[in-house]
């Protein structure tokens, strides 16, 4: 029966990160039908841009691949617009994104849960759920799991950069830590990937190709969903359009909006669910008057430290054009060498200063110099850090520009725009440089190439993070779980506040952003969900204990460079 034709129990809108998931547990009823619509592309299984971890750079920016977003022009940047990468294919942005696996720390659960109303979403509660989705090959344990479907490798980080890295965080007076998504994310060690065997291991891969055969279960690809039908205060359903096959309709039982923190909220307000002064100045019916719609959209930003290597022994050489045809033939035909890898290998957490209670300042080392668009700096050889601040209090905001589901909305993310966000940017880069001027990184370090030594000042640097910074593409907290008068879901069901029939389940759901990639976590929300929707009795919560830094000796007790860096000094 077509869609066209047939009701389902449950009409998942995105065939993204969260809607995978949601389809692979929401279908194992086999009485419980199951319609998800992905308006991208399929992940082709022999696609290599997708399913060659090293070749990330080639899907983004790409149109067959990529929503292509840009933000508004950003007033503290110089006025530039910053792209915005989200995955346009089945997998979502979990078939094009970096494949580093970050839960964030249970502080911020703890901070979740701090919200009236919020109660089931601290750590005890979220952690069985991310134990549940994943194996962890470096051991399951009190706080990692062992038979899930997400498959954590562990990067093995054998490069000789890598190990001055380590060497040098702690000369620098930082720990290293035995599992960043375990009892103590504050650190540095070997980071986990959505990579297996040499292939990325996407949402797509690890939740839905695996149950693609269940007659309850129809996925629909290059179908884009362009409103939502109902009667009254009620959904009952969706309108879509497929190229070739024009417009159809698809009744529901529900309808559970998983396009993510742009598409979701896109879709609200495109249907009569927002802020009723934005929406009656388009001439959009309200349905209802939920002004956090768009609201409270929370990002991270990065820049890279880039620096020359003395010694050949980056990964730069090999991205010379007459290196791929052999880097292709490597992958293909034995899932190794340099094309199995995201590179993406090992990095950590720290505070920039004694005052905040966990990390807010993420590292991810690079044995290379290069930007996410694949352009490199004049050096042969180099490496690199991508830092940020994880817990800016920038928020920004996602208004609709037209009636029209195809265009995109203005993304107004303010970044840079509080002095705490700019106080924690100057943090950044020098504890960065304090970390890569250490004596373990002599026998390479050929000096500073990105900011450079021109960059000193306190002004300085804020004018090159201006100038250079990229989006870390974790865009977020757009249609937030709560209680109070600008949360758009509830924290117990994840239903629109006033309108039957229809959750969202995905980054626009989270209060808070997480101080890490956000992948793990939308992962997690949707297996949690997945248990709220079928009414399955949920998960007990965790006694696993975890990491408090008040309650233990200081990491950087006084004369600690933290703190002079934190005041601004220089190493």
């Amino acid at each position: 029966m077509s869609s066209q034709d047939a009701r389902y129990d449950y009409v998942i809108v995105g065939g993204g990160s969260a809607g995978c998931a949601l389809a692979n547990r929401l279908s194992a009823d086999p009485a419980t039908t199951v319609l998800v619509l992905e308006a991208g592309r399929s992940d082709f299984r022999l696609d290599p841009f997708i399913h060659m971890p090293a070749a990330l750079p080639y899907p983004i920016g790409n149109r067959l691949y990529d929503w292509k977003y840009e933000s508004e022009p950003e007033p503290y940047m110089d006025g530039r617009r910053v792209y915005h990468a989200r995955g346009k294919v089945l997998g979502g942005s979990s078939s094009i994104n970096g494949m580093i696996f970050q839960r964030g720390n249970p502080l911020d659960y703890e901070r979740w849960a701090a919200d009236k109303g919020m109660e089931s979403w601290d750590y005890a509660h979220c952690l069985p759920y991310f134990k549940r989705m994943e194996t962890c090959l470096a051991g399951a344990d009190l706080w990692r799991g062992g038979s899930g479907p997400l498959v954590m490798e562990r990067g093995p980080a054998t490069s000789p950069l890598f190990g001055a890295f380590f060497e040098a965080v702690q000369q620098a007076g930082h720990p290293l830590t035995d599992d960043v998504n375990g009892y103590r994310q504050e650190g540095f060690a070997p980071f986990d990937r959505n990579v297996h065997r040499g292939r990325r291991l996407s949402a797509a891969r690890a939740y839905l190709h695996p149950v693609l055969d269940r007659k309850n279960l129809r996925v629909e690809t290059l179908a884009m969903v362009t409103g939502l039908t109902r009667q009254g205060a009620r959904v009952t359903g969706v309108e879509y359009h497929r190229p070739g096959r024009g417009h159809r309709r698809a009744r529901a039982g529900e309808v559970i909006l998983c396009g993510g923190a742009i598409n979701s909220p896109q879709l609200l307000l495109l249907s009569g669910i927002g802020p009723k002064e934005d929406l009656e100045r388009l001439g959009v019916d309200v349905v209802a008057d939920l002004p956090g719609v768009g609201a409270n959209l929370q990002d991270h930003l990065e820049v890279y430290i880039q620096y020359a290597s003395k010694q050949p022994v980056s990964i730069g050489p090999w991205l010379k054009h007459r290196h791929k045809p052999r880097i292709g033939a490597e992958w293909l035909f034995l899932r190794r060498g340099v094309g199995s890898s995201n590179h993406f290998e090992a990095g950590g957490f720290i505070r920039s200063n004694d005052r905040v209670d966990y990390p807010n300042l993420m590292f991810h080392f690079l044995p290379i110099a290069i930007r996410y668009d694949g352009s490199r700096p004049a050096a042969e050889h180099g490496y690199q850090v991508h830092i940020g601040p994880m817990y800016s209090d920038v928020r920004g905001s996602l208004t609709l520009t037209s009636r029209d589901p195809l265009e995109h909305p203005a993304l107004r993310f303010n970044y840079l725009s509080t002095e705490n966000d700019r106080r924690e940017w100057i943090e950044m880069v020098r504890a960065a440089r304090h970390i890569l001027n250490q004596p373990a990184f002599d026998v390479f370090n050929a000096g500073e190439l990105s900011p450079g030594p021109s960059v000193e000042s306190d002004q300085e640097i804020l004018d090159w993070v201006a100038k250079d910074a990229e989006t870390a593409l974790h865009p977020s907290c757009t249609a937030r779980m709560g209680v109070d008068e600008m949360s758009v879901l509830d924290p117990e069901t994840l239903r629109v506040h006033g309108v039957d029939g229809l959750r969202v389940v995905d980054a626009s759901a989270m209060p808070y952003i997480t101080n890490g990639n956000i992948y793990a976590p939308v992962m997690m929300l949707a297996e949690k969900a997945a248990d709220l929707i079928a009414g399955n009795t949920p998960l007990p919560p965790s006694d696993a204990p975890f990491y408090r830094y008040r309650e233990h000796d200081p990491l950087y007790p006084p004369g600690h460079p933290l703190h002079e860096l934190s005041q601004g000094g220089r190493r």
